[in-house]
């Protein structure tokens, strides 16, 4: 794929910065006075607000505005059909974190990820209440607040923090990642269960967490982070070690010696032939 030039995605970056930015306001002026729909969607742990959906349709509005020709698949509401002549995808999380927001707990975002021809190009991951936008450009680095990012340069998992996740169906997906916990539990410095993959991701390429894993997550989940994570200097694959991170359920995202160090300890989905 030729690369773009710049003062396109700088163009496409500051819609998206932009976007972004008024979702977080309008999360802002909800969190704390929640309206009492809040629904469920696969399980009670999975929520869903009014809030979520008003961000989501600000985002595609906006979006749909910009970008007329770009497909767009969110959490909520849009799945635009995949094709192969689609010019570029955008992966839409209009809250995640949505079990920290109804808790009255700060570590939610806005996450927006575009992609082109199967591959991450540009990523914005915005979190109101820290007063932090991360942003990524392919090829040009990551950033929060303007700020070049490297991820941590941790040489062992004794020396690291990890974040990772669990899914809200943990009973009855196999694995649950709580194995994979057990794993690595007495091995590494410290643990740290967010309660957003967006934001866990950010602050891996942050370089605040040494590494990031999870399981049974969605593309709206990853897509923005992993490449913040990719454009920081990191390692993004599956738990596989291949470069199926979007649609295969796992990732795991951190600095070359902790990603050497977890891979084929940690256990992700089996196959689907397996």
């Amino acid at each position: 794929m030729s690369p773009r030039p710049p003062a396109e995605d700088d163009a496409i970056l500051a819609v998206a910065v932009e976007a972004a930015r008024a979702a977080g306001a309008l999360l802002s002026e909800a969190f704390g006075h929640l309206s009492p729909t809040i629904g469920r969607k696969s399980s009670q742990r999975d929520l869903v607000t009014e809030a979520d959906v008003a961000s989501e349709r600000l985002l595609v509005e906006r979006l749909r505005r910009a970008f007329p020709d770009h497909r767009i698949e969110a959490e909520e509401e849009v799945h635009d059909p995949r094709s192969a002549e689609e010019p570029a995808r955008w992966f839409l999380d209009p809250l995640d974190g949505t079990v920290n927001f109804v808790h009255g707990l700060p570590l939610w975002c806005v996450s927006m990820g575009l992609w082109r021809g199967g591959e991450p190009q540009l990523a914005v991951v915005h979190a109101p209440l820290l007063g932090e936008t991360f942003t990524a450009v392919r090829g040009r680095g990551a950033h929060c607040n303007g700020a070049p990012l490297r991820v941590s340069a941790a040489p062992s998992l004794g020396e690291a923090v990890l974040g990772t996740g669990f899914p809200y169906r943990r009973n009855e997906l196999v694995p649950s990642n709580l194995e994979n916990v057990q794993e690595v539990f007495f091995d590494v410095r410290g643990l740290r269960r967010m309660g957003s993959a967006a934001l866990d991701l950010a602050f891996t390429a942050a370089g605040r967490l040494d590494g990031f894993w999870e399981l049974w997550l969605a593309p709206h989940d990853v897509a923005a982070g992993g490449l913040l994570v990719r454009e920081a200097g990191g390692l993004v694959t599956d738990l596989a070690g291949g470069d199926d991170w979007l649609r295969g359920q796992s990732i795991l995202a951190a600095g070359r010696a902790v990603h050497g160090a977890l891979l084929g300890r940690l256990r992700g989905p089996a196959a689907p032939d397996a």
